[in-house]
Protein backbone atom coordinates (compact mmCIF):
# COMPACT_ATOMS: atom_id res chain seq x y z
CA UNK A 1 0.00 0.00 0.00
CA UNK A 2 2.58 2.65 0.70
CA UNK A 3 4.57 1.92 -2.62
CA UNK A 4 1.33 2.24 -4.62
CA UNK A 5 1.02 5.54 -2.32
CA UNK A 6 4.10 6.99 -3.10
CA UNK A 7 3.32 6.05 -7.00
CA UNK A 8 0.31 7.73 -7.04
CA UNK A 9 1.44 10.80 -5.57
CA UNK A 10 3.83 10.60 -7.96
CA UNK A 11 1.43 10.43 -11.00
CA UNK A 12 -0.99 12.31 -10.12
CA UNK A 13 -1.74 16.10 -10.09
CA UNK A 14 -1.46 17.90 -6.43
CA UNK A 15 -5.23 18.30 -6.07
CA UNK A 16 -6.23 15.37 -7.48
CA UNK A 17 -3.67 13.48 -5.01
CA UNK A 18 -4.98 14.99 -2.06
CA UNK A 19 -8.73 14.26 -2.66
CA UNK A 20 -7.56 10.92 -2.77
CA UNK A 21 -6.15 11.25 0.94
CA UNK A 22 -9.14 11.02 2.97
CA UNK A 23 -10.73 7.60 1.03
CA UNK A 24 -6.93 5.81 1.48
CA UNK A 25 -6.89 6.59 5.33
CA UNK A 26 -10.31 6.00 5.76
CA UNK A 27 -10.01 2.42 3.77
CA UNK A 28 -7.09 1.47 6.48
CA UNK A 29 -9.26 2.93 9.09
CA UNK A 30 -12.04 0.39 8.26
CA UNK A 31 -10.19 -2.34 6.88
CA UNK A 32 -7.67 -3.20 9.85
CA UNK A 33 -10.32 -2.53 12.40
CA UNK A 34 -12.24 -5.16 10.75
CA UNK A 35 -9.14 -7.37 9.93
CA UNK A 36 -8.65 -7.99 13.43
CA UNK A 37 -12.67 -8.11 15.16
CA UNK A 38 -12.33 -4.46 16.23
CA UNK A 39 -10.30 -5.00 19.44
CA UNK A 40 -11.41 -1.64 20.79
CA UNK A 41 -14.90 -2.84 21.63
CA UNK A 42 -12.78 -5.33 24.48
CA UNK A 43 -11.49 -2.43 25.79
CA UNK A 44 -12.09 0.53 28.64
CA UNK A 45 -10.88 3.05 25.88
CA UNK A 46 -10.14 6.68 27.14
CA UNK A 47 -8.95 9.13 24.51
CA UNK A 48 -6.74 12.20 25.33
CA UNK A 49 -7.30 15.44 22.84
CA UNK A 50 -6.12 18.76 22.92
CA UNK A 51 -2.91 20.59 22.12
CA UNK A 52 -0.75 20.83 25.30
CA UNK A 53 -0.43 18.20 28.19
CA UNK A 54 -1.84 14.78 26.19
CA UNK A 55 1.04 13.24 26.62
CA UNK A 56 1.42 14.29 30.61
CA UNK A 57 -2.18 12.94 31.27
CA UNK A 58 -1.71 10.30 29.53
CA UNK A 59 1.06 9.06 31.26
CA UNK A 60 -0.77 9.76 35.03
CA UNK A 61 -4.07 7.49 33.74
CA UNK A 62 -2.09 5.25 32.81
CA UNK A 63 -0.06 5.18 36.18
CA UNK A 64 -3.53 5.25 38.50
CA UNK A 65 -4.82 2.70 36.08
CA UNK A 66 -2.05 -0.04 36.67
CA UNK A 67 -2.24 0.98 40.41
CA UNK A 68 -5.52 0.19 40.88
CA UNK A 69 -5.16 -3.08 39.29
CA UNK A 70 -5.86 -2.76 35.75
CA UNK A 71 -3.56 -4.36 32.99
CA UNK A 72 -3.14 -1.00 30.61
CA UNK A 73 -2.26 -0.04 27.04
CA UNK A 74 -0.81 2.99 26.33
CA UNK A 75 -0.15 5.09 22.86
CA UNK A 76 1.54 7.83 23.13
CA UNK A 77 3.75 10.80 21.59
CA UNK A 78 6.28 9.37 24.13
CA UNK A 79 5.55 5.37 24.21
CA UNK A 80 3.45 2.32 23.31
CA UNK A 81 3.03 0.29 26.57
CA UNK A 82 1.00 -2.98 27.14
CA UNK A 83 0.73 -3.45 31.23
CA UNK A 84 4.95 -2.87 32.19
CA UNK A 85 6.23 -3.84 28.55
CA UNK A 86 6.96 -0.23 27.02
CA UNK A 87 8.73 0.80 23.93
CA UNK A 88 9.71 4.58 22.75
CA UNK A 89 7.54 5.74 19.78
CA UNK A 90 9.76 6.20 17.04
CA UNK A 91 7.19 7.22 14.04
CA UNK A 92 7.85 10.81 14.69
CA UNK A 93 3.85 11.15 14.84
CA UNK A 94 1.38 10.70 18.01
CA UNK A 95 -0.81 8.19 16.03
CA UNK A 96 1.05 6.31 13.62
CA UNK A 97 -0.78 5.07 10.01
CA UNK A 98 -1.56 2.23 8.08
CA UNK A 99 -3.60 0.84 10.80
CA UNK A 100 -1.28 0.73 13.51
CA UNK A 101 -3.45 2.08 16.01
CA UNK A 102 -5.52 -1.25 15.40
CA UNK A 103 -2.82 -3.36 15.90
CA UNK A 104 -1.94 -2.16 19.01
CA UNK A 105 -5.16 -2.70 20.10
CA UNK A 106 -5.61 -6.19 19.08
CA UNK A 107 -2.09 -6.99 20.43
CA UNK A 108 -3.34 -5.53 23.97
CA UNK A 109 -6.42 -7.40 24.01
CA UNK A 110 -4.32 -10.42 23.43
CA UNK A 111 -2.01 -9.72 26.12
CA UNK A 112 -4.76 -8.77 28.72
CA UNK A 113 -4.91 -5.55 28.61
CA UNK A 114 -8.33 -4.36 30.02
CA UNK A 115 -8.09 -0.52 29.64
CA UNK A 116 -6.34 1.37 26.91
CA UNK A 117 -5.29 5.01 26.81
CA UNK A 118 -4.90 6.87 23.23
CA UNK A 119 -2.99 10.24 22.77
CA UNK A 120 -5.18 11.53 19.66
CA UNK A 121 -4.54 14.52 17.60
CA UNK A 122 -6.43 16.84 14.86
CA UNK A 123 -3.82 15.33 12.36
CA UNK A 124 -5.02 11.91 13.27
CA UNK A 125 -8.75 13.10 13.28
CA UNK A 126 -7.86 14.51 9.68
CA UNK A 127 -6.94 10.79 8.41
CA UNK A 128 -9.49 9.13 10.04
CA UNK A 129 -7.05 7.37 12.64
CA UNK A 130 -9.47 7.87 15.55
CA UNK A 131 -12.45 5.65 13.29
CA UNK A 132 -13.81 2.60 15.56
CA UNK A 133 -11.97 3.09 18.69
CA UNK A 134 -15.47 2.81 20.72
CA UNK A 135 -14.49 5.54 23.18
CA UNK A 136 -15.51 4.78 26.95
CA UNK A 137 -14.14 8.23 27.71
CA UNK A 138 -12.41 11.30 26.34
CA UNK A 139 -10.83 14.68 28.19
CA UNK A 140 -10.04 17.87 26.56
CA UNK A 141 -6.72 19.39 27.81
CA UNK A 142 -7.03 22.91 26.00
CA UNK A 143 -6.66 24.17 22.57
CA UNK A 144 -3.72 26.74 21.38
CA UNK A 145 -2.54 28.35 17.91
CA UNK A 146 -0.95 25.68 16.46
CA UNK A 147 -1.19 23.90 12.64
CA UNK A 148 -3.16 26.42 11.92
CA UNK A 149 -1.80 26.76 8.50
CA UNK A 150 -2.52 23.03 7.91
CA UNK A 151 -5.90 23.11 8.85
CA UNK A 152 -6.64 26.83 7.73
CA UNK A 153 -7.28 28.54 11.19
CA UNK A 154 -8.11 27.88 14.71
CA UNK A 155 -11.93 27.45 14.36
CA UNK A 156 -10.90 24.49 11.89
CA UNK A 157 -8.29 23.34 14.07
CA UNK A 158 -11.21 23.32 16.78
CA UNK A 159 -13.70 21.22 14.25
CA UNK A 160 -10.74 18.70 13.62
CA UNK A 161 -10.53 18.15 17.72
CA UNK A 162 -14.16 17.78 18.09
CA UNK A 163 -14.74 14.94 15.16
CA UNK A 164 -13.14 13.05 18.32
CA UNK A 165 -15.52 13.73 20.71
CA UNK A 166 -18.15 13.20 18.12
CA UNK A 167 -16.40 9.41 18.14
CA UNK A 168 -17.21 9.30 22.07
CA UNK A 169 -20.75 10.60 21.30
CA UNK A 170 -21.80 7.38 18.49
CA UNK A 171 -19.56 5.00 20.66
CA UNK A 172 -22.30 2.12 21.78
CA UNK A 173 -20.52 1.59 25.40
CA UNK A 174 -22.46 2.78 28.49
CA UNK A 175 -21.44 5.00 30.35
CA UNK A 176 -19.11 7.82 28.97
CA UNK A 177 -17.76 10.61 29.95
CA UNK A 178 -16.23 13.82 28.81
CA UNK A 179 -13.40 15.37 30.71
CA UNK A 180 -12.88 19.12 29.62
CA UNK A 181 -10.84 21.91 30.46
CA UNK A 182 -13.46 24.61 31.79
CA UNK A 183 -10.29 27.34 31.97
CA UNK A 184 -10.29 27.40 28.38
CA UNK A 185 -12.32 29.11 25.94
CA UNK A 186 -12.63 25.82 23.54
CA UNK A 187 -13.70 23.32 27.25
CA UNK A 188 -17.38 24.61 27.56
CA UNK A 189 -18.11 23.44 23.63
CA UNK A 190 -16.44 19.85 24.65
CA UNK A 191 -18.15 19.65 27.40
CA UNK A 192 -22.02 19.63 25.13
CA UNK A 193 -20.68 16.71 23.84
CA UNK A 194 -24.44 14.42 24.09
CA UNK A 195 -22.78 11.59 26.71
CA UNK A 196 -23.83 10.52 29.92
CA UNK A 197 -21.28 11.95 31.89
CA UNK A 198 -20.07 15.47 31.49
CA UNK A 199 -16.96 17.12 34.15
CA UNK A 200 -15.06 20.52 33.93
CA UNK A 201 -12.21 20.80 35.04
CA UNK A 202 -10.53 24.17 36.49
CA UNK A 203 -7.32 25.66 38.29
CA UNK A 204 -9.67 26.67 40.93
CA UNK A 205 -10.12 22.88 41.59
CA UNK A 206 -7.23 22.66 43.23
CA UNK A 207 -7.70 24.26 46.99
CA UNK A 208 -4.28 25.14 48.69
CA UNK A 209 -2.55 24.88 45.50
CA UNK A 210 1.53 24.88 46.00
CA UNK A 211 3.78 25.70 42.93
CA UNK A 212 7.85 25.28 44.05
CA UNK A 213 10.92 24.21 41.51
CA UNK A 214 10.37 20.97 42.78
CA UNK A 215 7.16 19.97 42.15
CA UNK A 216 3.33 20.94 42.96
CA UNK A 217 0.89 20.19 45.76
CA UNK A 218 -2.72 21.18 46.14
CA UNK A 219 -6.01 19.49 48.00
CA UNK A 220 -8.81 18.27 45.81
CA UNK A 221 -11.96 16.26 47.57
CA UNK A 222 -9.97 16.01 50.86
CA UNK A 223 -7.38 14.53 49.22
CA UNK A 224 -3.92 15.76 48.75
CA UNK A 225 -1.93 15.71 45.74
CA UNK A 226 1.63 16.12 45.46
CA UNK A 227 3.50 15.46 42.30
CA UNK A 228 7.39 16.10 41.53
CA UNK A 229 6.54 18.21 38.46
CA UNK A 230 6.80 21.55 38.17
CA UNK A 231 4.22 24.09 37.00
CA UNK A 232 0.82 25.69 36.89
CA UNK A 233 0.34 23.40 33.99
CA UNK A 234 1.07 20.36 36.16
CA UNK A 235 -1.81 21.23 38.13
CA UNK A 236 -4.32 21.24 35.54
CA UNK A 237 -3.13 18.07 33.88
CA UNK A 238 -3.75 16.30 37.08
CA UNK A 239 -6.90 17.88 37.59
CA UNK A 240 -7.72 16.08 34.07
CA UNK A 241 -6.28 12.71 35.20
CA UNK A 242 -7.94 12.78 38.96
CA UNK A 243 -11.34 13.51 37.36
CA UNK A 244 -11.06 10.75 34.52
CA UNK A 245 -9.93 8.33 37.57
CA UNK A 246 -13.14 9.36 39.44
CA UNK A 247 -15.26 8.28 36.63
CA UNK A 248 -13.34 5.09 36.14
CA UNK A 249 -13.88 3.83 39.48
CA UNK A 250 -10.55 4.79 41.00
CA UNK A 251 -10.47 5.64 44.96
CA UNK A 252 -8.50 9.18 44.74
CA UNK A 253 -6.25 7.48 47.57
CA UNK A 254 -4.96 5.43 44.88
CA UNK A 255 -4.56 8.05 42.32
CA UNK A 256 -2.76 10.45 45.16
CA UNK A 257 -0.24 7.95 45.75
CA UNK A 258 0.32 6.49 42.28
CA UNK A 259 1.04 10.53 41.05
CA UNK A 260 3.34 11.13 43.96
CA UNK A 261 5.35 8.03 42.94
CA UNK A 262 5.12 9.50 38.90
CA UNK A 263 8.75 10.89 39.47
CA UNK A 264 9.47 10.94 35.49
CA UNK A 265 7.40 11.84 32.14
CA UNK A 266 10.22 11.92 29.36
CA UNK A 267 10.81 14.76 27.57
CA UNK A 268 8.49 16.91 30.09
CA UNK A 269 10.11 18.73 32.51
CA UNK A 270 12.51 16.37 32.73
CA UNK A 271 14.90 16.75 34.53
CA UNK A 272 18.61 15.73 33.57
CA UNK A 273 21.17 15.14 36.55
CA UNK A 274 24.72 13.38 36.87
CA UNK A 275 25.77 15.53 40.09
CA UNK A 276 25.45 19.27 39.20
CA UNK A 277 24.87 22.16 41.02
CA UNK A 278 22.09 23.87 38.82
CA UNK A 279 18.95 22.05 36.72
CA UNK A 280 19.05 20.99 33.70
CA UNK A 281 15.37 20.45 31.81
CA UNK A 282 14.70 18.77 28.98
CA UNK A 283 10.94 19.92 27.45
CA UNK A 284 8.92 19.33 24.27
CA UNK A 285 7.26 23.03 24.83
CA UNK A 286 7.40 23.92 21.03
CA UNK A 287 4.52 26.93 21.58
CA UNK A 288 4.49 30.24 22.28
CA UNK A 289 2.17 28.70 25.05
CA UNK A 290 4.06 25.82 26.25
CA UNK A 291 7.41 27.90 26.15
CA UNK A 292 5.54 30.73 28.72
CA UNK A 293 4.38 27.85 30.97
CA UNK A 294 7.98 25.95 31.03
CA UNK A 295 9.36 29.73 31.72
CA UNK A 296 7.01 30.40 34.33
CA UNK A 297 7.60 27.39 36.13
CA UNK A 298 10.92 28.35 37.13
CA UNK A 299 10.38 31.97 38.56
CA UNK A 300 13.16 32.26 41.00
CA UNK A 301 15.62 30.83 38.98
CA UNK A 302 18.44 32.79 35.98
CA UNK A 303 17.22 30.83 33.09
CA UNK A 304 19.29 29.89 30.27
CA UNK A 305 17.11 28.75 26.98
CA UNK A 306 17.86 26.46 24.43
CA UNK A 307 15.19 26.73 21.66
CA UNK A 308 14.63 26.28 17.86
CA UNK A 309 11.31 26.68 15.80
CA UNK A 310 9.74 22.61 15.31
CA UNK A 311 9.16 21.83 12.01
CA UNK A 312 10.12 23.92 8.73
CA UNK A 313 7.76 24.85 6.45
CA UNK A 314 4.69 25.27 8.90
CA UNK A 315 3.67 27.62 11.81
CA UNK A 316 5.88 30.19 10.44
CA UNK A 317 3.69 32.95 12.75
CA UNK A 318 5.45 32.03 15.70
CA UNK A 319 8.90 32.31 15.13
CA UNK A 320 9.28 35.79 16.41
CA UNK A 321 7.33 35.04 19.02
CA UNK A 322 8.86 32.47 20.00
CA UNK A 323 11.85 34.45 20.13
CA UNK A 324 10.44 37.65 21.92
CA UNK A 325 9.14 35.44 24.80
CA UNK A 326 12.71 33.60 25.47
CA UNK A 327 14.09 37.28 25.48
CA UNK A 328 12.24 38.20 27.86
CA UNK A 329 12.32 35.09 30.33
CA UNK A 330 15.74 34.33 30.04
CA UNK A 331 19.29 35.45 31.13
CA UNK A 332 20.84 33.61 27.93
CA UNK A 333 19.15 32.95 24.64
CA UNK A 334 20.77 29.93 22.38
CA UNK A 335 18.88 29.83 19.60
CA UNK A 336 19.51 26.57 17.35
CA UNK A 337 18.60 23.63 14.28
CA UNK A 338 15.64 21.77 15.39
CA UNK A 339 13.11 20.48 12.38
CA UNK A 340 13.87 21.99 9.28
CA UNK A 341 13.13 19.72 7.01
CA UNK A 342 13.15 21.06 3.57
CA UNK A 343 13.54 24.68 4.88
CA UNK A 344 16.74 26.66 5.23
CA UNK A 345 17.59 25.78 9.17
CA UNK A 346 19.18 29.18 9.34
CA UNK A 347 16.71 30.71 7.62
CA UNK A 348 13.97 29.87 10.65
CA UNK A 349 16.02 30.97 13.22
CA UNK A 350 16.22 34.58 11.84
CA UNK A 351 12.95 34.67 11.85
CA UNK A 352 13.13 34.16 15.65
CA UNK A 353 16.06 36.38 16.52
CA UNK A 354 13.68 39.34 14.90
CA UNK A 355 11.45 38.89 17.69
CA UNK A 356 13.73 39.62 20.02
CA UNK A 357 15.21 43.20 21.46
CA UNK A 358 18.66 41.62 22.28
CA UNK A 359 20.57 39.76 19.65
CA UNK A 360 20.76 36.25 20.92
CA UNK A 361 23.68 33.66 20.35
CA UNK A 362 22.76 31.78 17.22
CA UNK A 363 24.67 28.10 17.13
CA UNK A 364 22.82 25.68 14.79
CA UNK A 365 24.84 22.42 16.02
CA UNK A 366 21.76 21.33 18.71
CA UNK A 367 24.83 19.89 20.42
CA UNK A 368 27.39 22.87 21.11
CA UNK A 369 24.31 25.19 21.50
CA UNK A 370 23.71 22.56 24.43
CA UNK A 371 27.47 21.99 25.57
CA UNK A 372 27.93 25.97 25.33
CA UNK A 373 24.70 26.63 27.61
CA UNK A 374 25.42 23.88 30.58
CA UNK A 375 28.76 25.70 30.07
CA UNK A 376 27.24 29.31 30.99
CA UNK A 377 25.60 27.99 34.01
CA UNK A 378 26.11 28.87 37.52
CA UNK A 379 25.18 27.47 40.75
CA UNK A 380 21.40 27.68 41.02
CA UNK A 381 20.73 28.24 37.36
CA UNK A 382 17.90 26.58 35.14
CA UNK A 383 19.07 25.45 31.61
CA UNK A 384 15.89 24.65 29.87
CA UNK A 385 16.10 23.06 26.67
CA UNK A 386 13.19 23.04 25.04
CA UNK A 387 11.59 21.57 21.10
CA UNK A 388 12.23 18.09 20.53
CA UNK A 389 11.08 16.09 24.24
CA UNK A 390 11.28 12.52 23.29
CA UNK A 391 11.70 12.90 19.82
CA UNK A 392 13.89 10.41 17.78
CA UNK A 393 14.97 12.42 15.34
CA UNK A 394 15.88 15.81 13.68
CA UNK A 395 14.12 15.99 10.78
CA UNK A 396 16.21 17.81 7.52
CA UNK A 397 15.94 17.78 4.05
CA UNK A 398 14.58 15.43 1.58
CA UNK A 399 13.16 13.42 4.52
CA UNK A 400 16.74 12.53 5.62
CA UNK A 401 16.91 11.41 9.79
CA UNK A 402 19.62 12.27 12.21
CA UNK A 403 19.17 10.04 15.20
CA UNK A 404 18.92 12.56 18.43
CA UNK A 405 17.04 12.73 21.90
CA UNK A 406 17.77 15.79 23.53
CA UNK A 407 17.89 13.71 27.24
CA UNK A 408 21.06 11.53 26.21
CA UNK A 409 22.67 14.24 24.24
CA UNK A 410 22.20 16.69 27.79
CA UNK A 411 23.28 13.98 30.11
CA UNK A 412 26.40 13.20 27.71
CA UNK A 413 27.36 16.67 28.02
CA UNK A 414 26.77 17.29 31.63
CA UNK A 415 29.40 14.24 32.32
CA UNK A 416 31.80 15.88 30.42
CA UNK A 417 31.42 19.05 32.13
CA UNK A 418 31.19 17.52 35.54
CA UNK A 419 34.12 15.91 35.21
Amino acid sequence: MGAIKRLLESLTPRRFYRALLSPYHAAWAIGSAFLLGFPARRLTVIGVTGTKGKSSVAEMLHAILSAAGHRTALASTIRFAIGNESEPNLFKMTVPGRGFLQGFLARAVEKGATHAIIELTSEAALQHRHRFLYLDALVFTNLQKEHLESHGGMENYFRAKLTIAHVLATSPKRPRAVVANVDDTYGARFLKTPVEKQIGFSYGDAGNAVLTDDGVSFDYDNQHFSLPHAGKHTVLNTLAAIKMAVFLGVPLEVAAQSLRDLSLIKGRGERVSVGQDFLAIVDYAHTPDSLRALYASFPSRRKICVLGNTGGGRDTWKRPLMGSIADEACAEVILTDEDPYDETPRTIVEEMARGMKRAPRIIMDRREAIRTALSLAKTGDAVLISGKGTDPYIMRARGAKEPWYDAVVVAEELRKLVS
